[in-house]
């Protein structure tokens, strides 16, 4: 099946707000907005400028399992740098085959250097079903000759 669609619009769906940690947050921290925000991961920022990102599993795998602690562990020291990231303009199949090629649930979104937003594995298979929804929906209408000539 082709996905249709951009990046920006499944933004445009989502709350505009992006939550973000700096590297020198404690993993704790960033654990507790992700807790907050009902999120899995945070990008990592310096001034305006995404420099990495953390996520649930980078916890689990770089501190739980390595034996820190994560109200002394600063965010820097688990965090997956240089992220894979899209473009508002990228296609909702680009992302779907870099998400699965590099195994990551997370690409945040750049327009230029500014951070926009954050795209996650969830968002994408919602778009996906409401598109295949809409098809159905179109078929079905076609095959009962409902659909407008």
């Amino acid at each position: 099946m082709n996905v249709p669609g951009t990046v920006s619009e499944i933004l445009c769906h989502k709350q505009p707000e992006v939550w973000s940690v700096g590297p020198d947050a404690t993993v704790l921290r960033a654990i507790q907005i992700m807790a907050e925000k009902d999120i899995g991961a945070l990008p990592v920022v310096e001034g305006n400028r995404l420099i990495g990102i953390i996520s649930e599993r980078d916890y689990t795998r770089k501190v739980i399992l390595m034996g820190r602690s994560s109200r002394q562990t600063p965010v820097q020291d688990i965090m997956s740098r240089d992220p894979y990231t899209a473009s508002p303009d990228e296609p909702i199949v680009e992302c779907m085959r870099v998400m699965t090629e590099k195994k990551v649930r997370h690409l945040p979104v750049l327009d230029g250097e500014n951070l926009v937003g954050i795209l996650s594995i969830g968002d994408l298979v919602n778009w996906i079903i409401s598109a295949q929804s809409v098809a159905i929906d179109q078929l079905e209408k076609y095959i009962t000759g409902a659909y407008p000539a």
